[in-house]
């Protein structure tokens, strides 16, 4: 069988999304880099937890991470994530085997 969907890979993009917390973490990331206490705070969250949930999805490639100094700011992937083009009414995953869109 041909697997068209990349089903291991779809996988691990789906059970890092399938927490709300870690929706909560790419809405935040939407509106551009953070570091993870700004994102703790944004969320009312733990640091440990919030530290925690970016490694899921860092790990599955879904965000990345840049050393700023002492800091590490993590930004949504631009190879998944594509922001609203002119004229779209959301901002789109495309995942490869599907695609989520969050609309205003």
């Amino acid at each position: 069988m041909r697997d068209r969907l990349q089903s291991n890979k779809c996988a691990r993009f789906l059970k890092a999304l399938a927490d709300p917390d870690r929706l909560k973490i790419i809405q935040c990331l939407q509106a551009g880099p953070m570091n993870v206490t700004d994102l703790a705070q944004s969320l009312g969250k733990e640091l440990a937890n919030v530290s925690h949930h970016l490694g899921v999805l860092r790990h599955a490639g879904l965000v990345q991470d840049e050393k700023d100094g002492k800091f590490v700011v993590y930004s949504l992937h631009p190879d998944v994530f594509r922001a609203k083009e002119s004229g779209a009414d959301s901002d789109k995953f495309d995942l490869g085997c599907c695609r989520l869109e969050f609309n205003d």
